[in-house]
């Protein structure tokens, strides 16, 4: 892996596979995630359907610089302000990371990219695109939403998932093993993920870079985000949106508002699968996003 500098002195962390000549397929990461949750095997499979893969850390996560100087939000604050119709104090928002990715873009030399994005980063990817349309050549959205406040929740046990506080021991056995139980509440259930995978997943990302406040921020960010309608609207780039059936942290309805509000958008739902890449859906989602960005070429 190899680091840029972008919006002015943030480092971004990213890897890139493939050959350089290939068209571009640019992958954003979800919430708290290191890029490895983009494995290895997705990463390759691109690459052996034509093209150059790149996936990165986002700000605040993995090897990428961290904002601690900004503080860690209130969530309960910024959730109140949405509510009420305020604009939420938040460290950064999703238009910054988008703005993060373009940076990326920059640096690398990359004029236009098919990206792709995950849960967090497909929100990310939405708003990217809004911004900057003459750099996204197609659009695939996997497991995320419109933001539209209408749209049903994530079941109770996904829920905790990803707001329980974590363990007061933060030691790596602990948080491996608390990860874990995250994990498997989310995943999906006709594919279910060897256990001492997701454990090892887990003890790599562990080891490189465990920073709970970063999480919080991005979030924070992701709950500031607020409708994204009427940007959806707007966009004119061939979107694909993936989204796992069984989905219980960002249920289907969600994926499939994306498609009723981007023009033209394609919607595939994947029979079985949850919120996570398992490894028995490589090909699956690899044949749709690689055909996706084929047709957009």
């Amino acid at each position: 892996p190899m680091h840029v500098t972008v919006s002015g002195n943030l480092r971004l962390e990213y890897e890139s596979f493939g050959s350089e000549a290939s068209p571009v397929i640019l992958l954003i990461m979800g919430l708290g995630a290191h890029m490895q949750r983009w494995n290895v095997e997705i990463c390759e499979g691109l690459v052996a359907r034509g093209y150059r893969v790149i996936r990165f850390d986002n700000r605040d996560a993995g090897l990428s610089s961290k904002c601690d100087a900004a503080g860690v939000p209130s969530l309960g604050e910024v959730m109140s302000a949405m509510r009420e119709g305020r604009s939420a104090n938040v460290p950064y928002t999703l238009a910054d990371m988008a703005d993060d990715t373009s940076g990326l873009l920059d640096a690398l030399g990359v004029d236009v990219a098919h990206v792709v994005g995950i849960s967090m980063g497909g929100a990310i990817a939405q708003i990217l695109a809004a911004r900057h349309p003459q750099r996204v050549r197609s659009l695939s959205l996997l497991m995320t939403s419109s933001g539209n406040p209408a749209l049903p929740g994530p079941t109770p046990e996904a829920a905790a998932s990803l707001f329980a506080p974590l363990p007061r021991d933060r030691g790596r056995e602990r948080i491996v093993a608390d990860g874990m139980q995250r994990y498997f509440a989310v995943a999906s259930p006709a594919y279910p993920s060897d256990p001492h995978w997701v454990r090892a997943m887990l003890e790599a990302e562990y080891n490189r870079c465990f920073h709970p406040p970063g999480v919080a921020r991005q979030l924070a960010a992701i709950i500031a985000s607020g409708d994204r309608r009427p940007l959806l609207a707007s966009l004119r780039v061939p979107t694909l949106v993936l989204h796992g059936a069984e989905d219980p942290l960002i249920p289907a309805a969600c994926g499939e508002d994306i498609a009723k509000h981007v023009p033209g958008a394609v919607l595939d739902l994947v029979e079985g699968m949850g919120h996570d890449l398992p490894l028995a859906l490589t090909d699956r989602l690899v044949g749709a996003i690689a055909e996706h960005a084929g047709l957009a070429a």
